[in-house]
């Protein structure tokens, strides 16, 4: 049992519920068993898939929710996403039942935010789960081990299944599994969205895109269909927890652009088999690529298990000058560029050190990458 970074104890709270966000089959459910299994007091553990919780907690009637959790110190429901008006059940129960805890767990973040972020304004705490960070695999591998397997990261990612499964072509059966079972399950049963050749064709030219400024109306001309859906598509996928958005960093400065974004994947396994390619490192081309998308999402990964708010960007000049990410946290600049070669020569970016006084530059390599992810 690899032990997830976040404890449930720490984060619950009397009269606000506690919202786990994250993909699906990242181990939001197994996180709140095993949560619960230690739990001293006496709680209830209700799917959001069971039709009579589902009426329950969307009848918006005060008696019959206030019934359903007489009697428990905590209530915990885990699909909630499922649930109509879940938003104002939670808000019922947390409202008339003081010193109730309550956990909530969801695998769409679209759909479950929608149906409770207005009525549990201020009565709501929210993390979201991701696929193992290197941080919590420090506790299985210690850091000689996690260099040694980075090739592993880069080629299968760190879905818990992947983890925990041995050879390569079991690894490659659980990530195509996850891509054609599960990845697109929440996002195609959203209403009008029927079109899932156009939604896959959209994911694989982003896969091959990695690290790259996206054109929206490049992605609709090779796509055929119009700007707006494309639009419509990959905001859905963000939501989604298929992909990440990085925008462009600009301080309206002229030589930078910023009207593009660049678009990473919340898993490399997931990109990979996206387009079906699993080949040893040494045989592949997008070895940059991957590590960029890599260090990319264990960094944001590493920010939100140590709750490191901080704002981050792209940076790329009319010139042709680029910055990989930019953080800017508590008025500063950190700009980072990722390099696979331990040997790449990279010249630290004068006009963007002269420009922002308080910036700073560090090169994150194979070497390293440890030391900035961990």
């Amino acid at each position: 049992m690899i032990k997830r970074y976040f404890e449930i104890d720490n984060l619950l709270q009397n009269q606000k519920v506690l919202v786990i966000y994250g993909p699906r089959r990242v181990g939001k459910t197994t996180l709140l068993k095993n949560y619960l299994t230690g739990f001293p007091q006496k709680y209830k553990l209700d799917s959001g898939d069971n039709i009579s919780v589902q009426h329950i907690l969307s009848s918006q009637d005060f008696v019959l929710i206030k019934d359903y959790a007489q009697g428990y110190d905590l209530i915990a429901i885990d699909e909630a996403q499922q649930i109509k008006n879940i938003g104002m059940g939670l808000k019922i129960l947390v409202d008339n039942n003081p010193n109730l805890k309550i956990i909530v767990t969801g695998s769409s973040s679209f759909d479950l935010s929608q149906k409770i972020g207005e009525p549990l304004t201020g009565r709501k705490r929210t993390i979201t789960l991701y696929p193992f960070s290197q941080q919590e695999l420090l506790a299985k591998y210690n850091k000689f081990e996690l260099k040694e397997k980075l090739d592993e990261f880069l080629i299968f990612g760190s879905y818990p299944e992947v983890i925990t499964t041995e050879t390569r072509s079991e690894k490659i059966e659980v990530l195509n599994e996850l891509v054609n079972s599960y990845l697109l399950k929440d996002i195609l049963a959203i209403e009008n969205i029927r079109g899932s050749k156009s939604l896959f064709d959209l994911l694989k030219l982003l896969a091959f895109q990695v690290g790259s400024q996206v054109s929206l109306n490049e992605l609709s001309t090779q796509l055929k269909i119009d700007v707006k859906t494309v639009g419509r598509y990959i905001d859905i996928l963000e939501k989604g927890f298929v992909i990440k958005r990085l925008s462009a960093f600009s301080r309206n400065l002229r030589n930078e652009v910023a009207k593009k974004s660049k678009y990473y994947f919340w898993d490399n396994g997931i990109r990979n088999a996206v387009i079906l390619q699993f080949n040893q490192l040494k045989n592949r081309n997008d070895v940059g690529q991957l590590f960029e998308n890599f260090m990319m999402l264990e960094r944001i990964k590493y920010l939100s298990n140590n709750f490191i708010h901080t704002q981050s960007y792209f940076r790329r000049t009319y010139s042709g000058q680029e910055i990989d990410l930019i953080e800017e946290r508590e008025g500063k600049l950190l700009a980072f560029e990722f390099k696979f070669s331990e040997t790449a020569s990279v010249r630290a970016p004068k006009d963007f050190l002269n420009e922002y006084i308080d910036s700073k530059f560090s090169v994150v390599n194979t070497k390293n990458y440890l030391d900035f992810i961990l």
